[in-house]
């Protein structure tokens, strides 16, 4: 089995650099990191392979550190051309890369950490022709069947997808492991299928600034958290407190 798994890299959240007062845009060319998210889609690829398989990661950005994890290989689309791709545009580039893998699964996280669209991978699902099945928390594969509890306010569904397919993991179902010394050595000697979009059959109008569907406006601090009630008990704190949770229509 060949399992894809879309990955990330983003800037630091705990030190995210500056803000391009040009773009509105976060200037990458500070040090990057695999996005959090990522690690529990190829955690989950590693599981599910368990050295009877493939694990081929898909990135627009370096990914080593997932290759000491112990991916197989990974296909890396590198282009000036994609500095300003809004999520569909993302999603066509993965989409092409991906399709050069012939993958029977593709695992994605849910949403990625610096842009929260949260609708990447099933525009990547329906460009590619394929089901797609949301928040999983839980992925087994046979038959040619996924088997995926996905995740929801009440507990889980159980569905059942035919492959191939393209499943979002939600993040903690699964502990990611770290890279070992050997992996990271071993890491430099894997192959890696390095591409531009002309390579993926893509016109550089289609992607980044020139094909983007959306316009920032504006970047705004988050405003500050204010300070919450603090509620002194003098008999009468648990009817206070019913009373607010009636207010907020909590109970």
């Amino acid at each position: 089995m060949k399992v894809v798994v879309c990955v990330k890299q983003i800037p630091d959240p705990a030190d995210p650099g500056e803000i391009d007062p040009s773009t509105k845009t976060l200037k990458r060319d500070v040090k990057l990191i695999l996005d959090e998210s990522d690690s529990y889609g190829v955690e989950m690829a590693l599981q599910l392979v368990d050295g009877d398989g493939e694990v081929v990661l898909v990135s627009m950005a370096p990914n080593n550190e997932v290759l000491a994890m112990g991916a197989d290989s990974a296909i890396l689309v590198s282009d000036e051309a994609l500095a300003g791709s809004d999520a569909l545009g993302t999603a066509k580039v993965l989409a092409a890369a991906i399709k050069r893998a012939e993958p029977d699964l593709v695992l994605a996280a849910t949403e990625s950490s610096d842009g929260y669209t949260g609708t990447v991978p099933e525009q990547v699902a329906e460009l590619l022709g394929m089901p797609s099945v949301t928040f999983a928390k839980e992925v087994a594969v046979a038959d040619g069947t996924v088997a995926v509890k996905r995740q929801t306010e009440a507990g889980y569904d159980d569905v059942t997808c035919p492959l191939p397919c393209l499943v979002s993991v939600t993040a903690g179902v699964v502990e990611p492991r770290y890279p070992s010394f050997k992996g990271i050595m071993a890491a430099k000697s894997k192959p890696v299928d390095e591409v531009g979009i002309a390579d993926l059959g893509i016109d550089a109008g289609a992607v980044g600034w020139a094909g983007g569907g959306q316009e920032i406006v504006a970047i705004e601090p988050a405003p500050a958290r204010e300070a919450g009630e603090i509620v002194e008990d003098e008999g009468d704190a648990y009817e206070r407190i019913v009373s607010f949770l009636e207010e907020l229509k909590v109970i």
